[in-house]
């Protein structure tokens, strides 16, 4: 019995160390899949709106949760980034960047 259990562990620890390790996405898109399936890529962002992602991820989880930007409205973001945008003691233009980022979907 326990020379079943040894090559047992043996053969599992053999076949996840074949496994492959690789992290890295892949964002090709197979003919089947669906048009929808091609818009939730991820889009690029241009160098202000990585700017406004990094200070929304860094900033603002420091206390709550992190919204999805599509939670809210454009209308109901500007509020919202001015109310935090005191109490994480940010200046205006990296609220403006937060914002422009928020509400670009």
């Amino acid at each position: 019995m326990k020379y079943k259990i040894v090559a047992l562990l043996v053969l599992v620890l053999f076949l996840n160390s074949c496994a492959s390790k690789s992290s890295v996405p892949t964002t090709q898109v197979k003919k089947t899949e669906s048009i929808a399936a091609v818009s939730t890529l991820p889009k690029e962002l241009s160098a202000e709106l990585a700017a406004g992602k990094l200070l929304y991820e860094n900033n603002c989880a420091k206390c709550h949760r992190l919204y999805d930007t599509k939670e809210f409205s454009s209308e109901e973001w500007k509020p919202l980034v001015a109310r935090m945008q005191k109490k994480a003691h940010l200046d205006d233009l990296q609220g403006q960047r937060i914002y422009n980022y928020a509400t670009m979907n």
